[in-house]
């Protein structure tokens, strides 16, 4: 369903409506946010996005609702996401770059990650993998995916 704020030339807003296919499938959402794993080729298994379900640039224009929520949904999802990835930490990041939608990056960052990548280097996986430099275990990314998934639909963030 289109939010009211739908931007017919937003690939998120098209996802978020169901309009367009998301690898790996609707992770956790609600009224205010959608959760979907990164798209193959797999950097890292268990990357994973925050998303407004509105069209909106980034925090600076939440309205009161999802400012208000933001904190709380994101300290809640990446600690489901540090127990099921067993991760050391999870790394965040939103850079609105590719896509003028917000969607914050949360990476696990485990003791041993691929081509050794650490702090923004793991913002270059993506394209390492897509290049076939590095390869992920898709079956692993895939389980983490609906691991994380069960764990979300009977447990999920703070109202």
């Amino acid at each position: 369903m289109r939010d009211v704020s739908h931007d017919i030339a937003c690939l998120v807003c098209a996802a978020n409506a169901g309009e367009r296919e998301v690898p790996g499938g609707v992770v956790f959402q609600n009224d205010l946010w959608v959760v979907v794993p990164a798209a193959p080729p797999y950097g890292v298994p268990g990357w994973m996005t925050l998303q407004t379900r509105r069209h909106v640039g980034g925090p600076a224009h939440f309205n009161d609702a999802e400012a208000a929520s933001f904190g709380p949904t994101l300290r809640h999802l990446e600690l489901v996401l540090e127990q099921v990835t067993g991760a050391l930490r999870i790394y965040t990041a939103a850079l609105g770059e590719s896509f003028p939608h917000f969607h914050g990056h949360m990476v696990p960052r485990f003791r041993e990650m691929p081509n050794d990548a650490k702090a923004w280097e793991v913002f270059d996986l993506p394209r390492l993998a897509s290049l076939g430099a590095i390869s992920v275990d898709a079956t692993e990314a895939e389980r983490i995916i609906e691991a994380y998934r069960i764990r979300l639909g009977s447990y999920g963030p703070p109202g």
